[in-house]
């Protein structure tokens, strides 16, 4: 059976990582990809979202030696290498679960491994069985957190940084009374 054309596997260099092929973006993801790539906040960490799958279970990220990501001594700058993967499992599960619940970064770690030197690529995925069991774990309590790990690599896959994020997810109904509350007197307290 031949898939349509919105569902077709792409090769390799069609979505920007090595040895990697995917289902074919959809427009909507394209725009929210070049939309994203604009922005002022992610574009300046030099890093470059490369593909966006159509349920946002997986996303790919470039990351260039460039002047604008060279640090003193040459390589890729620590900064760049964390600011282009920052945002990204967190805008994945604001997709992924949609508008029923909150969902924000809390904590995040970087482990330099080796200098970068060269092209750095990272992939996120999350699988649907994660989603299935975040869900399920919200019913019983109103509120988690999660960990999720990614690398940038060369295109050989020699890992050059580890980050681990650690994600805050609540049902919406429930996250009011942690969010802070604007009083009259422009105040913020926690209600």
């Amino acid at each position: 059976m031949e898939l349509p054309e919105s569902c077709a596997r792409m090769s390799d260099t069609e979505v920007g990582h090595p040895r990697a092929t995917s289902i074919r973006e959809t427009w909507r993801t394209r725009l929210i990809r070049w939309g994203f790539n604009l922005f002022p906040a992610y574009w300046g960490t030099g890093g470059r979202i490369t593909y966006i799958a159509p349920d946002w279970l997986e996303v790919r990220v470039r990351l260039g030696l460039s002047w604008r990501t060279r640090n003193y001594v040459g390589t890729i700058f620590g900064g760049s290498l964390y600011g282009a993967v920052d945002p990204i499992y967190m805008v994945m599960l604001i997709k992924s679960l949609g508008p029923a619940y909150v969902v924000w970064d809390k904590a995040a770690t970087i482990r330099f491994r080796k200098p970068g030197r060269e092209t750095l690529y990272a992939r996120f995925e999350i699988a649907t069985q994660q989603l299935d069991a975040i869900r399920a774990e919200l019913e019983g309590v109103a509120k988690i957190d999660r960990v999720f790990q990614v690398d940038l690599t060369s295109a050989d896959g020699t890992v050059h940084a580890s980050i681990e994020k650690t994600i805050h997810i609540a049902r919406r109904d429930q996250e009011q009374g942690d969010r802070p509350v604007r009083h009259a007197d422009s105040t913020m307290s926690h209600g």
